[in-house]
């Protein structure tokens, strides 16, 4: 099987090639600059966390006029911590989509800009296959076929990975994503923004056992994913408690519940595509708890578990370089769009590549 890394190795317009990648499909700001031969050369990235706490949550039109802001001054900021300037860049990459339209636009706008100006061409890359093939950054020995669980506030969904741009939908949340019942579970708790983190932190002080709360979509063998009725059990055990001393267990079995039902779930997507690699990326793929079980499931498994850097389970610039740098085939000269929905099941293999 060949490596990730082989598919821009085995495209002629991609040897000794450095592409810049823009991310700004959310609440993320950030650059990065990858090279074909030499890997990641630096990211600048900056986090609005701060910006959208006093509402709660992400606020579309705040986020999109950070952006503006915000991507001059990374650019320059890359610059000068990789020694590299655009006179360097062979191809721009940037995220085309699926995420807020506005913020997308504005990474999008400044792509389309640079790339004009310097006559580089423009490569526009999916977010969600960003995530999927950040573990190779770390990773490298990550090959194809494989299963991958995508959790993010947004996403929760399990990919039969087969090759570059060939996947295959297993299974998708119905209603809230996992990432988006931590966040609004966090909420219940009164604890502060983002909530996934801080809920988790909340957990790691809390002992479970005492609530029962639901492993949703678990009865059946099935690979899709519903967790706005296990938000609503943690509302309904939260009415019986009156004492805030009692929020760290409740913490605590809601996080369980929900590793153990991605950990079930995962098992199931392994047993049906008789894949042995397990890859997990996306936001949420940063809490200790879902590695430890989903590693302890795949010792079980006799399956190979793989995730990338906590810096890279977050939203950022260095693997929308990374799979710019695989699509160098597909480079446009001209246009910029974006799509805010974006099934990546749409996707196809690079033009020109062939399968291993």
């Amino acid at each position: 099987m060949r490596p990730v890394f082989d598919w821009a190795n085995s495209l002629a317009d991609a040897r000794n090639a450095l592409v810049l990648g823009i991310e700004s499909s959310c609440d993320e700001t950030a650059v990065a600059l990858y090279h074909t031969t030499d890997g990641l050369l630096g990211e600048a990235l900056h986090s609005q966390i701060d910006l959208h706490a006093a509402y709660g949550g992400v606020v579309p039109e705040l986020a999109s006029r950070d952006h503006v802001r915000r991507l001059p001054g990374l650019l320059a900021e890359l610059s000068h911590k990789t020694g590299r300037t655009l006179a360097d860049v062979d191809a721009v990459a940037y995220t085309a989509g699926p995420g807020l339209v506005g913020a997308l636009l504005a990474g999008a706008s400044l792509a389309a800009g640079l790339a004009q100006g310097a006559d580089l061409p423009l490569i526009p890359v999916h977010h969600m296959e960003g995530h999927l093939l950040a573990p190779v950054l770390s990773e490298p020995e990550l090959d194809f076929p494989f299963v991958a669980l995508l959790v993010s506030g947004g996403h929760t969904m399990l990919v039969a990975c087969h090759a570059l741009g060939r996947y295959e939908l297993l299974g998708q949340s119905l209603d809230d994503a996992a990432g988006e019942a931590f966040d609004k579970t966090a909420q219940l708790l009164g604890l502060d923004y983002p909530g996934g983190p801080a809920l988790a932190h909340l957990a790691a002080q809390g002992t479970p056992g005492r609530f029962t709360l639901p492993r949703p979509l678990t009865r059946q063998r099935g690979l899709d994913f519903s967790f706005s009725g296990l938000k609503t059990a943690v509302a309904n055990q939260l009415a019986k408690v009156s004492d805030v001393q009692d929020h760290p267990d409740l913490a605590a079995d809601f996080e369980l519940a929900v590793v153990e039902t991605l950990s079930t779930k995962c098992r199931w997507a392994l047993e049906a595509t008789g894949m042995s690699r397990l890859l997990i990326a996306g936001g949420v793929a940063a809490n200790t708890r879902l590695r430890a079980a989903l590693q302890t499931l795949c010792e079980a498994q006799g399956a190979h578990f793989f995730v990338p850097s906590a810096a890279l389970c977050t939203d950022n610039a260095s693997m929308i370089a990374h799979v710019g740098a695989l699509r160098l085939a597909d480079a446009q000269r001209s246009g910029a769009p974006v799509r805010a929905r974006w099934p990546l099941s749409e996707l196809s293999a690079p033009r020109g590549a062939a399968h291993a």
